[in-house]
C-alpha cells in the first residue's frame, strides 16, 4: 500500500486550498429549504393570537409550482398578522461579507400585504412581532397603487433607516428572488431574480450619518457671473403693422345665402376663419450668451457635522431570522431562504432552487389561468341564460343572479406596517 510522503502531504493540502479559493470558501450561516421536518426549527409567534387576529402558516407548494415536493410556507388566512422565526448559529458581518436571499410567490392577488423578511440579533420568538426591534428588514412589500417597493431597512445605533432610493418590486403571481449583498467597505447590492437592480454605498444611499461635503453656507455667487444661458437677439425685431394682424378673418368664400331675409335675419355677414397671416403674439428671437458660465452652485467643503464610521455597515451578531408582516389577502410562500458570506453562492443556489423550477412554474401557472378564463366564461353563459328565463316570470326578483353587497358587509381590514 503506498505511503505519502511530506511533499505529497503539502502538494494535496496546497491544491486543497486552491479549490477553496476558487469556491470562496462559502459559509452557509443558515439555509432552509422547508423540506420534512422544517416544523422542529420555526417558531409561530403568539403575537395578536389573544385578539383572534394571528394568521397561521401552510407547507404547501401552491396551486402552480415547478415540481410538488418543492414546497415553502403559505400565510393563510385572509387579514391577519403572520409572525414566525427560526434560530441560527450567532454571526458576526464585521469585516465580512453578508448575504440575505430567500423567495416569494404571491399566489393571491395580493392588495395590501407585506413579503419581506427580517435579520435580529435578540428575540423572544413566542412574542415575535412589529415592534421587535431588528436588524436588517429586507424584501417587497404592495399596497394598492400607492406602494410597489422592496424595502431595505438598516438598523444603526438603535434606530432603523429606510434605503432613499425607490426601488419597485415584482407584482406578478410568481415565485421571485431577492437578494441583498452588504461588503465591509459599506457597499451593497440588491437582486432580484439573481440580477442586480440596485448597487451603492451605505454612506450615500441611506442618511445615517451626515453628508461628508456639505454646500459652503459662506459662499455667494459673483456679482460679474453671468448665469443666463441665452440673451434676446438684438437684430430680432418686429415687423410693423405685427400687431395689426387678426387672428380670424371673413372666409372669402362664404356667399350669403338665397334665402337670406335681412329684415327679419338682420344684416348678413361672413363667418370667419383662422387667418393664416396670424403667427400669434410676437416674440423676440433668442441666441446663446457668449458670456454664459452656467448655473453657478455653491462650492462644497468638509461638514464638520460628519464623523466617519468604518463600521456603519457592522450588525450586532445575528442570530435570528423572522418573517413578520400584516396581509389583506393571504396567500404569500416564502422559501429557499439562505444567509451566506459569499454571493457566488447564493447565485448557484438561486439557480438549483428558483432556477431550477420557474419555468415549470410558469407553465402551469399560464395552463391554470386559461383553465379559469374558460370556466369563468363559462359560468357567464349560465347565468346569461338563467336571467333570460327569469324575465318570463313576472314575479321573478329583477336583481337575482347579480351580487349586492350592502353598505357595510365587508369588513376590510387595513393596517401599514411601521417601515420604520
Amino acid at each position: 500500500m503506498a505511503t505519502w510522503s511530506g511533499a505529497h502531504i503539502f502538494l494535496f493540502f496546497l491544491l486543497l486550498a486552491r479549490i477553496c479559493i476558487s469556491l470562496s470558501c462559502a459559509e452557509v450561516i443558515f439555509e432552509e429549504r422547508f423540506e420534512d421536518g422544517w416544523e422542529s426549527r420555526w417558531v409561530v409567534s403568539d403575537w395578536k393570537k389573544s385578539e383572534g387576529l394571528n394568521g397561521n402558516w401552510v407547507h404547501t407548494a401552491g396551486k402552480w409550482h415547478g415540481d410538488a415536493n418543492d414546497k415553502g410556507i403559505q400565510t393563510t388566512p385572509d387579514s391577519r398578522f403572520y409572525a414566525i422565526s427560526s434560530e441560527f448559529r450567532e454571526f458576526s458581518n464585521r469585516g465580512r461579507t453578508l448575504v440575505l436571499q430567500f423567495s416569494v410567490k404571491h399566489e393571491q392577488k395580493i392588495e395590501c400585504g407585506g413579503g419581506y423578511v427580517k435579520l435580529l440579533s435578540a428575540l423572544d420568538q413566542k412574542t415575535f412581532g412589529g415592534d421587535s426591534p431588528y436588524s436588517i428588514m429586507f424584501g417587497p412589500d404592495i399596497c394598492g397603487i400607492g406602494t410597489n417597493k422592496i424595502h431595505a431597512i438598516l438598523q444603526y445605533k438603535g434606530q432603523n433607516y429606510q434605503i432613499k432610493k425607490s426601488l419597485d418590486c415584482e407584482k406578478d403571481k410568481l415565485t421571485h428572488v431577492y437578494t441583498l449583498i452588504i461588503k465591509p467597505d459599506a457597499s451593497y447590492s440588491i437582486l432580484v431574480d439573481n440580477k442586480e437592480k440596485h448597487s451603492g454605498s451605505i454612506y450615500s444611499d441611506w442618511d445615517i450619518l451626515p453628508p461628508r461635503k456639505i454646500k459652503d453656507p459662506n459662499a455667494t455667487k459673483p456679482e460679474d457671473w453671468d448665469d443666463q444661458e441665452y440673451i434676446a437677439d438684438p437684430e430680432s425685431k418686429k415687423p410693423e403693422g405685427y400687431d395689426s394682424i387678426l387672428k380670424e378673418i371673413p372666409d372669402p368664400d362664404a356667399e350669403k345665402p338665397e334665402d337670406w331675409d335681412e329684415e327679419e335675419d338682420g344684416e348678413w355677414s361672413a363667418p370667419t376663419i383662422p387667418n393664416p397671416d396670424y403667427k400669434g403674439p410676437w416674440k423676440q428671437k433668442k441666441l446663446k450668451n457668449p458670456n454664459f458660465k452656467g448655473k453657478w452652485k455653491a462650492p462644497l467643503i468638509d461638514n464638520p457635522d460628519f464623523e466617519d464610521d468604518p463600521d456603519i455597515y457592522v450588525f450586532a451578531p445575528l442570530k435570528y431570522f423572522g418573517i413578520e408582516l400584516w396581509q389583506v389577502k393571504a396567500g404569500s410562500i416564502f422559501d429557499n431562504i439562505l444567509i451566506t458570506d459569499d454571493p457566488d453562492y447564493a447565485k448557484t443556489f438561486a439557480e438549483q432552487t428558483w432556477g431550477k423550477f420557474k419555468e415549470a412554474e410558469k407553465l402551469m401557472f399560464e395552463s391554470e389561468n386559461q383553465k379559469q378564463e374558460k370556466q369563468d366564461l363559462a359560468d357567464d353563459v349560465e347565468d346569461d341564460n338563467n336571467l333570460g328565463d327569469d324575465e318570463d316570470n313576472p314575479d321573478h326578483d329583477e336583481l337575482k343572479g347579480h351580487h349586492v353587497q350592502p353598505m357595510g358587509a365587508k369588513h376590510h381590514w387595513f393596517r401599514r406596517h411601521d417601515e420604520l
